[in-house]
């Protein structure tokens, strides 16, 4: 058998055209200012290129919600749906998160905040995180994206002091070539951009040259006899800046340690101890940019765990944002230009936010909630991922599997309704979009309600999908070991309630209300494994078609006030009252709300018609379920349910063919056989007992 091998040349070549062609091209200021005329975003600050790179990816509107979805986070194109995000109540967060940016792109004020995501453990504040600062480097390797910095070069037939191996230094704050011009000389520049550029902000760069670069300025500018263009000439280079969190450059993550191990100075950089002995202690080229907020420069931040951090070094934050700059002891200030982001999970939160010597740094955050989602199948999407990014055994994974999952962790971060007519169940199926219009069930009013109930905000309590996701990966193994080809709601239930006081994020005082949960989503599975198996004894493709088409038929006569033809006579008759009726009653729709229900199905009709495609009954939920159940009731009559009961009266032939209904749903075969077990049995004794 052949295989396609790669060679290394051709390795080689696919790396070198992923490469952007003049990453390793050194160009002149000159070029430089020629090409900012051309591309005024090329001078963009961090806040503007991150809002840019949001939009870059793509984007889509969701007018339901008034959310914008960005791809990067909804179906991350880089990896082909690896990292993507699931969840209305995660969209709204990256939503907001995108839109501080963008004010902070305008310099409406929070490009001088911290965005501090705020969420429970494993909520996908620091997946998102991540995200940010993955897509931020891949951006800036493109046309789009690009940046540029500079380097000195040929310092020691100037400066007489330099160290000959300093002769080349790059910038050590990667600023933007731009401020190597003096203000007055820069802002005529900038005016000149401005003019020239199709954005929703404008260029500015009001910042200072490192005091390194200043040194070096100064001196050549002395040597020259201030002859600007000489120096820049002479002794500057401007290269591509590309961002790359593993050389530090442009992005940068910090996390709290030990605090008898860290210090300030990992935030704002220290002196270069090997330098002192060459330069001297108070020289600006003794000084060592290795700080978090220096690396950072013309990037991002990004602060794990930002709220464990000892209150002295949150006060460095304070000049990070507001004035954007950094003050290393015995130093200067030094300008940075970034943007900031925290992550925190709710204990920290809670504690800081009452302590009135942090008052200073809370004003300077914005707030960004990351809460679990509450949407169950969005739920089972995250656990879907989780699978389809592991080398998950040769197993099925049966129909309501993840969902029922979903179901179960949701129900712990949903606020309880205050509501006689609303229950849990019921309000976590609404915020899943699985409720019938005739329900009458405010959705609105269920959020606005448990934002006025929630200590913080809903979702921000709960149990968190990686508890959900290891206890599916346990099952998982668990069904391999005992020789089971399916894995099935029933054992995913069993590893929860197994492992569920095992959990160290989930409190004690949690446990009883969990448990009570549990067996709420077992009952709610049975409900669906008896639909599953009422579907496989009746169902009918043909007769759903046929009794859907004349469905449709009286409806429209009833709505025109019209007659229709008979089936049998092919006489023109009223439409059937009693057989609208009968379809109704299947979905507990009241008399009074039956002309509501019409004129829905025909709308759904006449769009769809309107958009070229044909009606099928089976593609409107509730005119299918209630057509299914109609079937139901016309076809159990000819069912022998005592074959459910006791497998000595099951006809091979018989039980079968409600396998393979079963199969045809997406169950194993394994699964079907169990299923019918299970729920099988309580089909049957419903039906017998009436």
């Amino acid at each position: 058998m052949s295989r396609n091998t790669d060679t290394l040349a051709d390795l080689s070549e696919s790396y070198q055209a992923s490469m952007p062609e003049d990453l390793r091209e050194t160009k002149s200021f000159e070029w430089y200012l020629d090409e900012l005329y051309d591309d005024p975003t090329v001078a963009r600050n961090a806040n503007q290129r991150v809002a840019d790179m949001f939009d870059y990816y793509g984007t889509e509107y969701d007018e339901e919600d008034g959310v914008v979805e960005y791809r990067l986070a909804s179906e991350d194109p880089l990896n082909d749906g690896e990292n993507t995000f699931y969840g209305r109540v995660i969209h709204e967060a990256i939503h907001e998160f995108v839109n501080k940016v963008k004010s902070g792109a305008r310099s409406l004020g929070p490009e001088r905040r911290i965005k501090l995501l705020l969420g429970p453990v494993g909520s996908g504040k620091s997946h998102f995180d991540r995200q940010i600062r993955k897509y931020f480097e891949d951006y800036t390797m493109r046309e789009e994206g690009r940046m540029y910095t500079f380097r000195w070069v040929d310092l020691c037939s100037v400066v007489g002091d330099q160290d000959p191996a300093d002769d080349t230094v790059r910038s050590p704050m990667n600023q933007d070539p731009l401020v190597l011009l003096p203000v007055e000389q820069r802002e005529r520049v900038v005016e000149g951009l401005n003019e020239e550029l199709d954005a929703p902000y404008t260029i500015r760069n009001e910042q200072s040259l490192d005091p390194e670069s200043e040194l070096y300025m100064d001196r050549l500018l002395a040597h020259y006899d201030d002859d600007l263009q000489a120096v820049l000439e002479n002794h500057v280079e401007v290269v591509r800046l590309i961002a790359d969190e593993n050389k530090r450059q442009a992005l940068e993550t910090f996390e709290p340690k030990d605090k008898k191990n860290q210090d300030e100075t990992e935030l704002t950089g220290d002196v270069n101890y090997s330098k002192i002995a060459v330069y001297g202690e108070s020289d600006p080229r003794a000084f060592d940019y290795s700080g978090a907020f220096c690396n950072a420069n013309r990037g991002v931040f990004s602060g794990e765990e930002l709220l464990k951090l000892q209150r002295e070094f949150l006060y460095d934050f304070l000049h990070a944002t507001q004035e954007q700059t950094v003050k290393p002891q015995n130093n200067p200030r030094i300008d940075i230009d970034q943007v900031i982001v925290g992550r925190t999970n709710m204990p920290e939160y809670k504690d800081k936010k009452g302590d009135e010597k942090m008052e200073a740094f809370n004003d300077r955050t914005k707030r960004i909630d990351f809460p679990y989602v509450l949407g169950y199948d969005d739920e089972a999407q995250i656990y879907r991922k989780m699978l389809r990014n592991a080398d998950v055994p040769d197993i099925d994974v049966e129909p309501h599997t993840l969902e029922m999952a979903g179901l179960f962790g949701v129900l712990t971060r949903v606020e309880e309704p205050d509501s006689e007519t609303v229950g849990l169940v019921q309000k976590a199926k609404a915020y899943n979009g699985d409720v019938d219009e005739s329900e009458d069930i405010d959705l609105r009013k269920l959020r606005e309600e448990a934002e006025r109930t929630a200590e913080i905000g809903e979702g921000m309590e709960g149990v968190s999908p990686r508890f959900i996701g290891d206890e599916i990966a346990e099952a998982i193994m668990d069904s391999k070991h005992r020789d089971r080809g399916f894995l099935s709601p029933l054992t995913v239930f069993n590893h929860f309630e197994e492992n569920l006081e095992h959990h160290g994020s989930i409190p004690e005082e949690n446990f009883e209300t969990y448990y009570r949960y549990l067996e709420t989503v077992r009952e709610e599975y049975k409900e669906r494994a008896i639909d599953d198996v009422r579907h496989a004894l009746a169902y009918d493709v043909d007769e759903i078609q046929r009794q859907g088409e004349k469905y449709m038929d009286h409806v429209m006569a009833y709505i025109d006030d019209a007659t229709v033809e008979d089936e049998l006579t092919g006489r023109e008759q009223e439409p059937d009252e009693t057989f609208l009726r009968s379809v109704e009653e299947k979905l507990d729709l009241p008399e009074d709300r039956k002309d509501d229900f019409r004129q829905e199905v025909s709308n759904w009709v006449s769009r769809r018609a309107r958009e070229g495609e044909a009606f099928d009954p089976t593609d409107n939920e509730r005119l299918r379920r209630a057509l299914e159940r109609k079937l139901w009731e016309d076809k159990k009559h000819n069912i022998n349910f005592s074959a459910l009961v006791s497998t000595n009266e099951y006809d091979d032939e018989e039980r079968n063919a409600w396998v393979e209904a079963l199969t045809d749903q997406g169950y194993s075969e394994e699964g079907a056989r169990e299923v019918l077990e299970f729920a099988g049995a309580e089909v049957a004794k419903t039906e017998m007992e009436n």
